[in-house]
């Protein structure tokens, strides 16, 4: 820092500014004048307070060797103004934004800040761009850090890539603004506390209609009425007004069954939030590619599937084979109802992270089950062989050891099937230890992977506090282009009437 001379041979001459006597405001500095008022004698004070190009002319050729003491709560750095003017939009690079922190008495700027965290800080303008978080600092801290200086979003962005944050790519939201906050309100549960409310009474209703799918299949529940049976009866005369009848009675007892209206009230809202989705949905096309959006329409196709099957039927339908498969292939469709627990995962972060870790393991999954069938065919040839001259073997075939070669591989053991023979016993023991290491072998990878987006999932909590630390140095970048103009307009205006004041 320089320090003008003074000549003090006429002290006559010289007059002492105070400025603002309850303290050193920034808009009155402490200076030395003389009463002349063509000259001016500066004290030993930053530049920061006099924007005026013509007062310091003779002082620019020195400007890229004067030193800048910062004190970070009491740890000393020492820099050349220089090295923080190359990024001017910053705090320490503007000399505006920066006099707020000057202490004339120290001659050096003071901040009440972490330590630790400003050796990456001044490490940023010394290499000209380049973050770095020291080791010992939280992610959060320095993320704080960097909005606080006002490094700039460019910063934050570097800061999160080179912390591992994986970039995700932009939301696709919709375009209508109605649209939007519908599509905000049952895609993203996170978004607002309704749409918290909205996930919470989704997975209600899922409960419920996961519990009464298992529900009605005991005993004391389950009537014989997967298919109405034809009943040919005559009453009161002729066989049409029995069928009718028959018929209206059946109609009339499926649909006031408790279990068929609580499964009505879950079908509406799986309807309700499905039809919903698709209408307020940014792309017709991603929506029918989304996995879970094909599940929520396999899980409600059954309901319809079994209502148009009650509809349909009347008693003089063939009690024989029609029946029979039409039986069976209703059933079928009963069973997908069970799908319906993996709507469950568009709110549950575990069952993502179990879909992530199966798709990302596809590979090491068919290993294993290549190697279980190479194993299976292996050993079952094998334990035929072996058990082939035994009378009560149970093994008469060698696809009749396909399951006790599976069951033995897979350490199960149901002991249903079992070796009577030495050799056969000896082939069982080289199968339980085939099966032990084949099954082992691809584990790791697979844990390995689960652990990666499990970690990934748990970071979550630190990444909405980078993503909104990144969003208000975006926000305050911004703010700082549009106010530039502004503030250093202010300043010369306090100049010329501090400088009007003078004369």
């Amino acid at each position: 820092m320089e320090v003008p001379l003074v000549n003090f041979e006429n002290m006559d001459d010289v007059g002492i500014n105070l400025g603002d006597p309850k303290g050193l405001s920034p808009s009155t500095p402490l200076t030395l004048t003389t009463k002349s008022p063509t000259n001016s004698v500066f004290s030993k004070m930053p530049r920061d307070y006099y924007e005026s190009e013509d007062l310091f002319e003779k002082h620019y050729m020195e400007e890229k060797d004067e030193k800048v003491v910062i004190n970070i709560s009491g740890l000393m750095f020492e820099t050349q103004l220089s090295t923080l003017n190359k990024f001017p939009e910053t705090l320490l690079g503007d000399p505006m934004k920066r006099i707020s922190y000057f202490d004339p008495m120290r001659n050096e700027y003071f901040f009440d800040r972490n330590r630790p965290s400003f050796d990456g800080i001044l490490y940023y303008y010394q290499s000209g761009g380049r973050i770095r978080r020291p080791a010992n600092v939280p992610l959060d801290v320095f993320a704080n850090e960097i909005v606080f200086y006002e490094l700039g979003h460019e910063a934050m962005e570097q800061f999160r890539e080179d912390e591992g944050f994986i970039k995700e790519p932009e939301v696709l939201l919709p375009t209508n603004e109605l649209q939007r906050q519908f599509w905000l309100l049952f895609e993203y549960p996170e978004s607002s506390s309704a749409a918290k409310s909205v996930a919470l009474v989704s997975v209600l209703v899922i409960v419920i209609s996961i519990f009464i799918f298992c529900l009605e299949t005991l005993p004391e529940f389950r009537e014989d009425n997967d298919f109405i049976p034809g009943v040919t009866q005559f009453i009161n005369g002729t066989r049409e007004d029995a069928n009718l009848h028959q018929t209206t009675k059946n109609l009339l007892a499926y649909f006031t069954d408790p279990f068929f209206i609580v499964e009505t009230i879950c079908i509406i809202w799986f309807c309700f939030e499905l039809g919903v989705r698709f209408v307020v949905c940014p792309s017709k096309s991603d929506f029918f590619n989304n996995i879970m959006n094909i599940i929520d329409i396999v899980s409600i196709i059954p309901y319809f599937v079994t209502l148009g099957t009650e509809l349909a039927t009347t008693p003089d339908d063939d009690m024989n084979s029609s029946q029979n498969m039409s039986l069976a292939i209703l059933r079928i469709i009963r069973l997908v109802r069970v799908f319906r627990i993996f709507k469950l995962s568009r709110h549950s972060k575990g069952l993502q992270i179990l879909g992530q870790t199966l798709k990302a393991s596809m590979r090491e999954l068919g290993l294993l089950i290549f190697f279980l069938f190479i194993g299976v065919i292996l050993f079952s040839s094998a334990i035929y062989f072996a058990e082939v001259d035994e009378p009560q073997t149970q093994f008469v075939s060698i696809p009749d050891g396909f399951w006790w070669a599976v069951v033995t591989m897979t350490t199960v053991g149901y002991g249903d099937m079992c070796p009577i023979t030495m050799g056969g016993k000896m082939v069982g023991t080289l199968c339980a230890i085939a099966g032990v290491l084949t099954i082992a072998l691809p584990v790791p990878v697979i844990v390995s992977n689960f652990n990666y987006f499990y970690h990934r999932e748990t970071e979550q909590e630190e990444k909405q506090v980078m993503d909104a630390a990144a969003e208000a140095a975006q926000k305050m970048s911004a703010a700082n282009k549009c106010g530039s103009t502004l503030s250093l307009n202010k300043s010369n205006s306090t100049w010329q009437n501090e400088k009007n004041g003078m004369h």
